[in-house]
């Protein structure tokens, strides 16, 4: 489970961002198209926060819709997948916006 490190990732950079005062909320960008399962980041966030300022902060998970653009008719075109056809039959798509995996920010008391 990789969500396991990301949330140690995400506690680790708070922490060294944030040198004082305690954490009360963390928002995070999670792109559709990014592999990271948000249930279950946040289901580790809490274990990774525990005996640092964040723990008992709030996560906040924002969805980043998948968006990708045809290289053949240059459409634009919602992703649930990364193996997204265009309707004009190009399988290949480059990927504007889904892969994010960022903290937005901060919020401390």
């Amino acid at each position: 489970m990789h969500e396991l490190s990301i949330s140690q990732g995400i506690v680790e950079s708070v922490c060294d961002a944030v040198p004082e005062g305690q954490v009360l909320v963390v928002t995070v960008e999670i792109g559709k198209l990014s592999g990271v399962v948000p249930d279950a980041v946040r289901f580790c966030f809490d274990a990774c926060a525990r005996g640092t300022r964040v723990e008992g902060a709030r996560l906040d998970i924002v969805d980043v819709p998948g968006r990708g653009r045809c290289a053949s008719c240059d459409r634009d075109l919602d992703m649930d997948e990364l193996l997204t056809q265009c309707p004009c039959g190009n399988p290949f798509l480059d990927i504007v916006c889904g892969r994010e995996l960022r903290i937005r920010s901060v919020e401390v008391n």
